[in-house]
């Protein structure tokens, strides 16, 4: 819409008009989801690392990095693609604004998958020669062994903000409230967390029972905390106008309540009953299934959580 216009300069005075519908889709949404994975696999695993013997976590030290570095990738291909002019991503990197936590996630996340991409090499070809055709890699990966134990800590110190920095740029958009929440920096967290675990016990079919029963009470608290924030938050916290119009969109009968729903069932509420039974009785069936259930309604949890706020037109 044309406010006016200044004939000396020819210049386009125009009112900001909304955009309408969802701008930030699917590929966001599968970016925080791979990104939790690629972090929580690091800061769940470094702990299994530093606590328990290698026979209990047969192959962790390679399955770990490879894992985090998968999802890792992942996670900066669909940032990639989800801007509109990927090109001036280089601008990050050949004409930095340390002032923007953009910029700032970008480095750090880039020398994560870095580090990740070194301890995935040591580990992998340190254990299993035979997947290459050359020595030449094996040797060195056998010979710098040690340097995956000095990354660990720095992998462990950036897997951090990496996870979090997603809620800071969230926060920055004033006019959205529900991504104002304090809470939110502590989802963050707990969604590492149970992804990581999640994933993990998805992989943990060798090792010892003690290292599963751990994972799954990772799992199980990672869940049941987060659970109880997303009632808080969703529920009981907001009273401004437009936080209650938001959330209008996920109480009964609102276009989202169908799937914030089936995120909280399938992701929270059943695998807490599940792994309570499934640590009980020791059934690793029903631990694993639990965190596949997991996985899947913390995708949609976090689906619904950035889409609903896009809703409310900023006019």
């Amino acid at each position: 819409m044309i406010e006016n216009t200044i004939n000396a300069t020819h210049a386009i005075v125009s009112l900001d008009v909304p955009l309408p519908g969802i701008i930030w889709g699917w590929m966001i949404t599968l970016n925080m989801w791979a990104k939790s994975i690629g972090t929580g696999v690091v800061m769940v695993g470094a702990y299994l690392l530093y606590k328990y013997k290698k026979e209990d976590i047969k192959n962790l030290r390679w399955l770990m990095p490879v894992i985090s570095f998968v999802a890792l990738n992942v996670f900066l291909l669909f940032t990639l693609l989800d801007l509109h002019q990927p090109l001036r991503m280089v601008n990050i990197f050949f004409h930095p604004h340390f002032t923007s936590a953009i910029t700032v996630g970008a480095w750090m996340a880039t020398i994560f998958t870095g580090i990740m991409t070194v301890m995935a090499v040591i580990g992998l070809f340190g254990e299993y020669p035979y997947l290459i055709g050359t020595n030449k890699i094996t040797k060195l990966a056998r010979e710098n062994g040690q340097l995956y134990d000095k990354l660990l800590p720095f992998a462990i110190l950036l897997a951090i903000p990496v996870t979090l920095y997603t809620a800071i740029i969230m926060a920055e958009a004033s006019a959205r409230e529900l991504w104002q929440a304090p809470g939110e920096m502590a989802q963050m967290m707990l969604a590492a967390f149970m992804a990581g675990s999640a994933t993990l016990l998805l992989f943990s079919k060798e090792w010892s029972n003690d290292v599963k029963q751990r994972l799954s009470m990772i799992l199980i608290t990672a869940v049941s905390v987060s659970f109880i924030l997303y009632m808080g938050e969703y529920f009981f916290s907001f009273k401004s106008s437009e936080a209650e119009a938001t959330l209008a969109f996920i109480h009964l009968g609102g276009s989202y309540s169908l799937e914030f729903w089936f995120a909280m069932i399938v992701g929270f509420i059943a695998p807490i009953f599940i792994l309570k039974n499934g640590i009980k009785e020791e059934n690793f069936t029903l631990i694993r299934t639990a965190a596949l259930m997991a996985l899947i309604g913390l995708y949609f949890a976090k689906d619904v959580w950035l889409k609903i706020p896009q809703m409310i037109p900023l006019s």
